[in-house]
């Protein structure tokens, strides 16, 4: 027996019993509400299709979600984008009970969805087109092993939303500034440190600030390369790497005249 059909059985044994409508209510809906957005958006792709609204009074499809069941048009979209992904892509999905057999959330769907959407249907900052394989793990990671759309965005995204060059860099120099920011403002909650002492580490923290947004993209004809590790607070050119250290005391022979290359 299967958890969907003992839920049916306790809602005809709760009915026969005379138990309260809402006891058998909640029942019912405890055995639907996995399916509840498959089953709102295949009604809306058949609304959509059949154009049914037009006979209800409203001019579009829209019009008539908004004003009589108070969904926007982005939530829209995604159901009946979802459905139609779901109905090309892994039909037998459809016919699982949301119980016993799993239902992938609307969100994941949405996700497979816009991935699918490659080539000619994506615009300039769209998902590249997808080989087989990857195609192959993420139906599995959808249909298959019910992945959220957090999981899916840190697995698939590097292959389908690739950054530009140079954007790993920027962002680490944007965190570096971020938690320069942050530290300044938890100074102040630090105790045991003198107001004096913090405005030295404020003054410092300003400091790197500034040294960071005044990177040069080459140092001695170098190109800058990305740096990696447990710090952001760096940054390297060329190959052997010419490197810039964050927070490390200044070497006690160091001049500005010093020769650093």
């Amino acid at each position: 027996m299967t958890a969907a059909s003992d839920l049916d059985s306790l809602a005809d044994h709760l009915a026969r019993e005379g138990a309260d409508a809402l006891r058998i209510e909640l029942v019912r809906r405890a055995r639907n509400f996995k399916r509840t957005w498959v089953e709102m958006a295949e009604a809306l792709v058949e609304v959509r299709d059949t154009q049914a609204y037009l006979a209800w009074g409203y001019q579009d499809l829209y019009a008539y979600c908004h004003q009589e069941l108070l969904l926007r048009q982005p939530t829209v979209d995604k159901l009946t984008g979802s459905f139609v992904a779901l109905r090309r892509h892994a039909p037998a999905v459809l016919q699982r009970d949301g119980v016993d057999q799993l239902i992938p959330t609307c969100d994941a769907v949405d996700y497979f969805a816009k991935a699918m959407r490659a080539g000619d249907d994506a615009d300039a900052d769209g998902p590249r087109e997808l080989s087989d394989d990857v195609l192959g793990e993420l139906k599995t990671a959808v249909f298959e092993d019910g992945a959220s759309v957090a999981k899916l965005r840190r697995r698939f995204n590097p292959v389908l939303y690739p950054k530009p060059d140079g954007a790993e860099r920027l962002a680490a120099i944007e965190r570096a500034g971020a938690t320069a920011e942050r530290l300044i403002r938890l100074l102040a909650r630090v105790d045991g440190l003198s107001e004096a002492r913090r405005e030295q580490v404020a003054r410092a923290l300003d400091a790197m600030r500034e040294d960071l947004d005044a990177l040069p993209d080459t140092l001695a004809g170098q190109d800058r390369v990305d740096v990696t590790g447990e710090t952001s607070y760096g940054a390297a050119w060329g190959d052997p790497a010419i490197v810039l250290t964050c927070g490390v005391d200044e070497p006690e022979a160091f001049t500005d005249s010093s020769t650093c290359v």
